[in-house]
């Protein structure tokens, strides 16, 4: 839940304990019921981690996958205004590509879209403009890399998630680039959990250095979020 959180068990993990961390979010802020009090709610609850959309518009503004590219409702800007107030971070993945503007133009605060690719490795809908990804890293934010075909173009082993990781570093830089598996996402994945390492020698392969690739499985993120958890 709080900084305090995560830098205790990155203590534990660095003293040789084998523990597990993890945060919780939302995948489309319609639960907010066009409530702005029900964010003190979602807060409450644990949450950290508040995408604004899914797969449909919602009150807060338009979906990637809506009826158009609608941008940021007076009660999306609200609730943007809000988030980057708590110790919360904002997931632009499922937002429409104005929402993303929309949100850049009115905060300042590291951005994160947790599960998605880039249209320099595969050219879709589903994947941001390059040039909205570069505006988005240079918040300081994140972009993570998923396992699926639709992202990826094809190739989802492990060697193929290495080349579309290869490719954002090139457009956004190493240090904006992150996983994004989606495995709980009901997505058909090549490997699991199980077989990261396996996602780690492909990084090896693919010419990244050991200071590079801890930066993609996981540094990376950690930045965003110390930088968003009070």
């Amino acid at each position: 839940r709080t900084r305090a959180d995560l830098e205790a068990l990155l203590a534990d993990r660095e003293a040789g304990k084998a523990v597990v961390g993890g945060i919780l979010g939302i995948e489309g802020a319609h639960p907010l019921e066009g409530e702005l009090a029900n964010l003190d709610l979602i807060e409450a609850a644990g949450h950290r981690v508040i995408g604004l959309h899914h797969f449909f518009d919602n009150e807060l503004g338009g979906s990637l996958h809506g009826q158009g590219n609608h941008g940021l409702s007076d009660f999306g800007r609200a609730v943007v205004a809000e988030v980057a107030k708590r110790g919360m971070v904002l997931d632009l993945a499922h937002s429409s590509p104005q929402v993303a503007q929309d949100v850049l133009e009115m905060t300042d605060i590291p951005l994160v879209v947790s599960h998605t690719g880039v249209r320099a490795h595969c050219d879709v809908k589903r994947n941001f403009p390059d040039a909205l990804m570069q505006e988005i890293a240079a918040t300081g934010g994140v972009i993570g890399m998923g396992y699926w075909d639709e992202v990826a173009c094809g190739d989802i082993r492990p060697a193929g998630i290495a080349k579309m990781i290869v490719k954002a570093v090139e457009v956004v830089g190493i240090d904006h680039v992150s996983l994004g598996s989606d495995f709980d996402g009901s997505v058909a994945t090549a490997f699991d959990t199980s077989e990261m390492p396996a996602l780690t020698q492909a990084l090896m392969d693919a010419g990244l250095t050991e200071t590079q690739i801890r930066k993609v499985m996981g540094e990376n993120m950690l930045r965003v979020l110390l930088a968003r958890l009070n």
